[in-house]
């Protein structure tokens, strides 16, 4: 099978989620291409980890919503041409296109009627996340258009792929697919990551200082201004002075997010990172006595389940968040829950995690325990190859495509190495 994968927001293999979907089927044997954009520096065509790659000038970052359009139209004719040209030279059997944007739906339409199957790759709802992005600017044409592609992708897609349960619901409800059509992939480490975590060494830390991390983007709804005001009050109100915070990422909020920083004399206790790729982070995410998820409430928050708060779990370290369904979810008792978008509220948790390292370590050991079992990427590596088995006996038109598919997932789970996990 001759699959090729499409992402338009971010660089391969830059998009972790991306990047582990396509050598889970690598491995198995599949025929992997990525068309991608490309970041300063890196080559156009290569093959890595038997992976090919191609990549097209990445268009030049803009503010405000216009600069979407033209990226978004400028990248979907990029993304066609390549995808064009890698039909005509090694063919193709499946689209497999990550959202935001919805827009590859058209390119796959394209290809539909020469028998290509397509796979919907929602990491996002497109909808919610404008709205919450663009709160102040919300323009309700915009999010007619949005909402349209989303069911035009729902429509077109021979299976749906989601990254947790409220998003299946979603898929489900307004988008009308039937639960046989929607699969739950989530965003958990591999097995070489874990053992990357369990041998690593924390060596940044200061005697008697408590270290925050903060890991992912600094965009207008990631939330990293309530940590900042959250921090502040700890400072203020609490009289808390001995920690100190290390801020790794980049967004286009960054600017504005030091300038605060700096107003309120928090220099000596926050530090940006900028943007470290993986694994290079992890010995800092090692290095915390608490890592933070402050994005705050809206209705794409609360549906979505934010990979940093995986890679917390991943190395063992006790949360403190804003009270969010999909992350209660995903960290159950890994977190501690504080009510959402109130800063105050937020120094409060962090400043009793302080006081209690003994509850630090339980919490740690939580989240670990849960990312090496249901919620790892072997167990969500076993339902993609689920996913392709059965669309492979689809287009095959094999009577006994259950037993098949069920023998052709065993063998391709021993031959990467998934293990079973118990079905919950």
């Amino acid at each position: 099978m001759r699959v090729l994968m499409l992402v338009e927001n971010c660089s391969y293999p830059r998009d972790i989620r991306v990047r582990m979907e396509a050598e889970t089927l690598a491995l198995a044997g599949l025929e992997v291409s990525v068309i991608a954009p490309a970041l300063k520096g890196q080559l156009r065509r290569e093959v890595v980890n038997q992976i090919r790659i191609y990549r097209y000038r990445a268009p030049r970052e803009g503010k405000g919503q216009l600069s979407y359009v033209l990226e978004y139209g400028y990248s979907l004719l990029a993304v066609l041409w390549l995808a064009m040209l890698i039909a005509i030279r090694d063919g193709v059997d499946v689209i497999h296109a990550a959202n935001p944007p919805d827009l590859l739906v058209f390119i796959a339409a394209v290809f539909k009627p020469f028998g290509v199957k397509f796979i919907y790759d929602q990491h996002d709802l497109a909808p919610e996340m404008y709205r919450a992005r663009y709160s102040a600017q919300h323009k309700p044409m915009v999010e007619r258009v949005l909402r349209f592609c989303e069911r035009c992708s729902y429509w077109l897609a021979d299976h749906v792929v989601v990254a947790n349960a409220s998003y299946r619901e979603v898929a489900m409800g307004r988008g009308r697919v039937g639960a046989t059509g929607v699969s739950i992939v989530r965003n958990g480490p591999d097995a070489a990551q874990l053992e990357h975590c369990a041998e690593a060494r924390a060596g940044l830390s200061e005697d008697g200082t408590t270290v925050i991390a903060y890991l992912g983007l600094m965009g207008a709804q990631d939330g990293v201004v309530h940590l900042i005001l959250a921090l502040h009050r700890m400072l203020r109100d609490l009289g808390r002075r001995k920690f100190r915070c290390f801020l790794i990422g980049s967004g286009e909020e960054e600017s504005n997010l030091r300038a605060l920083t700096h107003s309120l004399g928090l220099d000596r206790y926050v530090q940006f990172m900028g943007f470290i790729p993986d694994p290079d982070y992890i010995p800092y995410l090692l290095a915390a006595d608490i890592c933070v998820d402050p994005d705050p409430f809206s209705e794409y928050n609360d549906c979505s389940t934010m990979v940093k708060i995986m890679d917390y779990m991943t190395v063992g370290k006790p949360i403190v968040a804003f009270d969010l369904q999909e992350t209660r979810r995903s960290a159950a008792g890994a977190a501690l829950y504080v009510k959402p978008d109130d800063e105050l509220e937020f120094a409060k948790g962090l400043a009793f995690l302080m006081d209690h390292p003994e509850r630090r370590l339980a919490m740690g050991a939580i989240g670990r325990a849960r990312v090496e079992g249901a919620l790892s990427w072997s167990a969500s590596a076993k339902v993609l190859l689920r996913v392709y088995s059965t669309l492979a006996a689809d287009s095959r038109g094999i009577a006994e495509r259950d037993a098949s598919a069920d023998a052709g997932f065993s063998m391709l789970s021993s031959e990467c190495g998934i293990q079973e996990v118990e079905r919950r």
